[in-house]
């Protein structure tokens, strides 16, 4: 079967049973529980990182935690990616990552010992060190989560709540990697490459905060790209249309998979944006200097719904009138 006999509905209907858009509802229960004001927080829950102003410059302060089942069938990968997913979310604010600190459960030093080789492996290549944390040894399950530390200067920060209606939706994704052997629904674009690649793959969100060319953005992370597409368009109250036939994508005939698994899965390397059309092809151009896909796959509107489209076949893939992905009400 052809990787294009996919329809609207039937990509709708993977995202939304897809456990990693279904497991984030829960967070607004916990945001609300925790939410406490403070004048130096400039931004919170619902970005990529929180924002705290020190000065004229923003420090970024994020954390991240890996699905246990990724730890259990490959902890090389799963200590590989704690490090990546949190660099990760540095850059999607525009900012530069200065260092991280883990907390890891372990059954036995085997599995340890592999998961802190993923981690030191990608932490040398993106050049941003783990400085320290707390270790569970000997724990009845296995759990790696890890939080970062990054700077930007204030008025270049990129936040996951600017998008406006009219504003381009932008794609980027590093197309040159594999599906990880391990994890089907991985796309392992960053092990093989040089380290300078990654590092300047990850800078290019710096510099189009610095140059004031995004209105929003996000790194693509476990929901896949419509399941993080959608969180953004949450957070911004503003909805969006999508041109399924534009998404970035490798040659998913060869692969033996069809863009119901491509949406759904974490990219490697990938950010999701908004933009002012006047700037959609210096984004797409910078992107593309450093190895990565970069199109225009649709538009934000004032509608509160994400649609999907395919020539003349369209669905709503999500209503943020009726039911969010976050459901996080506290601006």
């Amino acid at each position: 079967m052809s990787a294009d006999t996919y329809t609207p509905e039937s990509i709708a209907e993977a995202v939304r049973q897809y456990d990693g858009v279904r497991r984030k509802k829960a967070i607004g229960n916990i945001v609300n529980a925790l939410h406490i004001d403070n004048i130096d927080v400039v931004a919170s829950y619902g970005e990529d990182a929180a924002v705290i102003q020190n000065g004229h410059s923003a420090l970024l302060l994020a954390a991240d935690g890996i699905w246990s089942q990724l730890m259990d069938v490959d902890p090389y990968w799963a200590g590989y990616c704690s490090i990546l997913v949190n660099i990760h979310d540095i850059a999607a604010m525009g900012g530069r990552p200065l260092a991280m600190v883990d907390v890891l459960s372990a059954e036995d030093d085997e599995l340890m010992n592999k998961v802190t080789k993923g981690m030191c492996d990608a932490a040398k290549a993106f050049d941003v060190p783990v400085v320290g944390g707390h270790l569970h040894p000997d724990a009845p399950h296995n759990v790696i989560d890890v939080s970062i530390l990054g700077i930007a200067e204030l008025d270049s920060v990129i936040y996951s709540t600017k998008a406006k209606s009219g504003d381009a939706i932008i794609a980027a994704i590093d197309l040159n990697g594999r599906i990880h052997p391990s994890a089907r629904l991985n796309w392992d674009s960053v092990t093989m490459k040089d380290p300078m690649l990654l590092r300047s793959q990850i800078a290019i969100m710096k510099t189009l905060g610095e140059r004031h060319l995004l209105t929003a953005g996000k790194d693509i992370s476990n929901p896949g790209l419509l399941g993080t597409l959608g969180m953004l368009l949450e957070s911004s109250t503003v909805g969006g249309v999508v041109d399924l036939t534009s998404i970035p994508c490798p040659d998913l005939d060869a692969l033996g998979i069809g863009l119901e698994q491509w949406v759904r899965m974490y990219p490697g390397m990938g950010f999701i944006m908004t933009a002012d059309q006047e700037s959609v092809d210096e984004v797409c151009k910078l992107f593309r200097s450093v190895g990565m896909a970069a199109r225009v796959i649709g538009t934000v509107t004032d509608s509160r719904k994400l649609v999907l489209q395919k020539g003349n076949e369209e669905t709503t893939l999500f209503n943020f009138c009726v039911e969010g992905i976050t459901n996080i009400t506290i601006t």
